[in-house]
Order: structure tokens, then sequence, then C-alpha cells
């Protein structure tokens, strides 16, 4: 960044807006602050005085609110300040020239957590309060806004935009409140047990679901789709692709590059065979639907554009974490099915053959986003949901039968659900998860999944070795026979005692702290015999205690697998 745009600042009265909106919309494409330019917009400010490093710029007012725009603020959007009014002013301003009173109360509603990006804030005083959203990609907020009010106008329950201001990347919206369907779902029902206002509320919202994707999509302007009009084959590919580098690449899932490539052509061809005349959602899912006094409505389909009517029913049966039992889903599905009767005709079978098809592809859309927010970004939490995916991933291997064969694929999918690592990542817990380890020295020591940094890694080599024992040679610490070998040895169990008493004491003083997760490895020569040993007695031995999960992987034995 030049000196220049370091210290250049401008003073400009509220007629200049135009002016400089313009000159913000440039920066932000650009990424840098160029030096302004004379005569750009119809606002043009007559006089230019540059004096030392600070500019300013006269032009008789016609208003009295004034700015000052830093050139420095402008260079880096993510800062929190765009072109010198920080976010927050901007969405004040649009609460202030809306509502004709101030604001008293903002709240923050969307943290670290979130992976869309946008800054999501509650504003509020004594009597009214609204959502105001910034985001600088404009196309998506464009599309939200025009989407929001076409479907208003079919009487959709979407929020009402109350103000805008674009060229900011922000809008104010109307406040649904803070209670999610997944939510809702979420706080009643134990386990598999959903309470029947639960099933209510997804019949209500599935009801809904026809109407925004044929009554509303009907005369609704896809132009403004972003970042394509129709789920097309472009879009597809974008899918899949995202979930072979994302997910499968880092997640080590071997397959044959050309192979895969193949079964994906098949895959694409045939979802592109299903009528696509009609609105897809794209996000269609439990945490963008809001529930206030008992009815839905819904937010975030920004992404929406042309495409089959299969896609957001399995976006919203199959969501990963809300793990709705399959008998709930089949409930709900042939209800769709039952609304959707009353506005197309369709025959059922051919129905189901590319619903279960956009079920297997909307399931590797979202596992490849969990692959780039958790392994690549390192945003862990995003992993929580991949086991809730695989078991979606194994109800379907065995229960829904596609027309067209996918054997690289389908390979794929089989080596997810024998992984160690993937099955690793257990879902978000109260208690204390410690993972234990088994490994060879000769090969790479157990890498830390959780972002804890690690833990406990103890050197099996200096007892006595099962694996010299003619008779043990072909098994492992997990088999009786050298489980009792080792029983036998003082050694061992002077050695097991004093990791039980380590690890004791962490354990508890994890527990009285509220951390999550502890790690624990142990290595010897080939990773076969006494560090498998190990690992299953302190395994063995912390299920003893309340409070606490224990998950064994053996790298050694999945090595010798290989």
């Amino acid at each position: 960044m030049s000196h220049f745009c370091r210290d250049f600042k401008l003073v400009l009265t509220h007629t200049l807006s135009r002016w400089v909106r313009s000159q913000i919309v440039e920066c932000r494409r650009h990424g840098t602050v160029p030096r302004w330019a004379v005569g750009c917009a119809h606002d043009t400010p007559r006089n230019l005085d540059v004096s030392g490093t600070q500019a300013k710029l006269s032009k008789p007012a016609r208003g009295t609110l004034t700015y000052e725009i830093s050139p420095l603020s402008l260079c880096n959007v993510e800062s929190g300040s765009i072109s010198g009014i920080a976010f927050m002013d901007v969405l004040k301003q649009l609460f202030e020239q809306h509502f004709r009173t101030p604001v008293e109360r903002v709240q923050p509603l969307q943290g670290q957590l979130g992976g869309s990006g946008r800054k999501i804030t509650r504003l509020a005083n004594g009597t009214v309060s609204a959502i105001g959203i910034v985001y600088d990609v404009r196309e998506e907020n464009a599309a939200f806004i025009e989407f929001s009010r076409h479907f208003r106008k079919h009487g959709l329950p979407v929020p009402e935009i109350y103000a805008e201001d674009l060229s900011f990347g922000a809008y104010l919206e109307e406040d649904l409140g803070d209670t999610t369907l997944f939510d809702f779902l979420s706080n009643n029902r134990t386990g598999q047990n959903i309470s029947p206002e639960v099933l209510r509320a997804y019949r209500k919202v599935i009801a809904e679901l026809p109407r925004f994707q044929i009554e509303a999509g009907r005369d609704l302007n896809y132009k403004v789709c972003y970042p394509r009009a129709s789920f097309d084959r472009q879009s597809i590919a974008w899918d899949l692709n995202y979930f072979k580098y994302y997910f499968l690449k880092l997640a080590g899932i071997p397959f044959n590059e050309q192979a895969l490539e193949d079964d994906f052509s098949r895959l694409t061809k045939f979802l592109l065979s299903a009528g696509r005349d009609y609105f897809l959602y794209r996000d269609f899912q439990s945490r963008n639907i809001m529930l206030r006094d008992g009815h839905p409505f819904f937010l975030d389909y920004q992404g929406g554009r042309k495409g089959a009517l299969q896609y957001d029913v399995a976006s919203l049966l199959f969501d990963a974490k809300a793990d709705l039992p399959p008998e709930l889903r089949q409930l709900l599905l042939d209800h769709y099915l039952e609304k959707l009767a009353a506005y197309i005709e369709f025959e059922r079978e051919i129905f189901l053959q590319h619903y279960y098809a956009y079920v297997y592809v909307r399931i590797m859309q979202a596992l490849g986003a969990y692959g780039f927010r958790g392994f690549y970004e390192r945003k862990l939490h995003f992993l929580q949901s991949v086991p809730y995916a695989l078991k979606n991933l194994r109800w379907l291997l065995h229960n829904a039968e596609l027309p067209i064969q996918l054997p690289t694929l389908t390979d794929a999918f089989k080596s997810m659900l024998l992984s160690d690592k993937l099955q690793f990542l257990a879902p978000e817990r109260e208690g204390l998860m410690v993972r234990v380890y088994s490994f060879s020295f000769h090969q790479d020591q157990p890498r830390d999944e959780t972002g804890h940094g690690g833990g406990f890694v103890f050197d099996c080599r200096g007892l006595p070795n099962p694996g010299r024992e003619e008779q043990f040679k072909q098994l492992t610490g997990r088999d009786a026979p050298v489980a009792e070998y080792l029983d036998q040895q003082e050694s061992v169990n002077q050695f097991l005692a004093s990791v039980n008493s380590l690890v004791d004491a962490s354990v508890s003083d994890y527990q009285r702290r509220g951390f999550k997760n502890l790690m624990v490895s142990f290595g010897c020569t080939g990773g076969q015999h006494r560090s498998v040993y190990f690992a299953e007695q302190l395994a063995k031995h912390l299920r003893a205690r309340n409070g606490v999960e224990v998950a064994v992987r053996h790298l050694g034995l999945q090595s010798l697998r290989q």
C-alpha cells in the first residue's frame, strides 16, 4: 500500500454519497485503494483541495450528515470497516432511517462457528428489533433481496426486507426470533425418539416446499441467480469435485481418478434426466428454517436456481446432524409427495429413482463442505457432522438401489465407512473423549485430529516382545494368547500400573476443567503386539469411569492390513 493510501482522507458532505459509493465499489472489486478520480459520477465534487496528507472535498451541501472516508479501511473489507464507516454504523443508520427511532441494543448472532462469512447482528430498542446482515458478495445479497420480495408476493413465510445499501453490502430484515427447526428438534428428542410436536413442525415445513418450487418458481427472475442460473452440469461438477478434492483426498480415501470421473459422468447424466424446471432452494435444511409461534419461516435461499424437485426434500430429510430416523424420513417423504401431487402429475417410482440419486449428490456436497472447513481450514467443529453423514451413506448403500452402476464411487463410499480416521471423528459430546492409539515407531506417530495438540506417548519397546516368539508372530496384542503372555510379565504389570495412574490423574483434571479431548498413544517396534495390548488395556480401564468415552485406533495393524 502506498504512503498516499495510508494517509489520505476525505471529508465530504452527505450529497456526495453516490460518488463515494462508486469509488467504494471499485476499491472492493480490485482489493486496493486507487487515487480518487474526479469526474467519476453524477455528484462529482467541484473542488478538490489536497494539502499535506489530507484532501478536502467541498460542494454546496443539501444535508448536514458528514462522513469521514479512510482509504486504509477500504483496502481490507474484512477489518470490519468499509470506507471508514464501521459495519455497525451502516446497520444502525438503516435501522434509524426505517424505524425513525435509534438503536439501543446490539447483539452479534453469528461467530466463528458459521461457514458463510456473513456478519449477522440483531439491532433493537424497547419497541422494535431487526436483523442486520453485512456480506461483501453483492450478487448473493441482490439475489436474496429480490427472492425475498418475490416470495412475499406469493404469500410465502420469508423475512421482510426493511432497508438495504448494497454498496456497503448491508441490508436489514425482519427478526424471526432465535429458534431454528434444528434447535426445536434437538430440544424435543431423546435419541431416536422424536416428539409429536417436532413431527408437526416438519410436516408444516414440507407442506410449504412445493409452493417455493412450483408456485413461486413459475415467475421468478432467474437472471439474478448466483453463481449459476440452474443446477446444471457445471453446478454438479463443482459439487462432485468439492467432494473429491476436499473430502476424499484429505481424508485419505483411495480411488482411481479416471474411474471415479467416469462414475461422476454417469451420475451427472442421470441427475440431469430429471425434470428441472422448478425453483431449487439449494440449502433447504433445518438450520435455515425458523419457528415463530409454531409456524415455519424460511431463510438462506440466496443460492437458489432452477433445478430438480428432488434436491431440496433430500437436503431436508438427510440433513446430517438432524439425524432423522429412517421411518420418520419415509413418513415425511410420503407427506411431501402427497402435497406435490396437488401441483403437478408425476410417477412415484421414477421420482424416487432420481430422489435417491439427489440424496447421494447432496450428501457428497455436504461432505465436501465439511472437508473444506474441517480438514483444510482446520475448523474442526465442522467434522462433527461427518459421522452422521456416514450413517446416512450406510443406510443408502443397504436400502436404496440406483438404476445406474457406479462401482468406483460405491467402493469409495465403502472405504469411507471402514476408515478408522473418519470413524474417529466423534460427534460433539458433553463428557470427555479419550482417544487411544497404538503405532509402530518405524512409521509416523499418531496425529491429533481434534486440534487439542496431542497428549501422552508411551514407549513400550523396553518391555518383553511377544513378536520374537514363533507362536505369537501371526497374532496381535488383541489376541488372548498374547495378552496372557504379557499379563505374566512383572515389568508389564508395573508399566501398566504407572500408565493408569498418570492417565487417571489427567482424566480427573480434564473433567474438572471441562476439557473435551485427551489423546494417549502407545508405540512399539512393529505396532502389532505390545502397543496394541496396552491400548486395549487402558481403554478397558477408562471405560469403567463415569463421564468418559473411549475410542481406540491401531495404526500399526491398519498398515499391516494394507
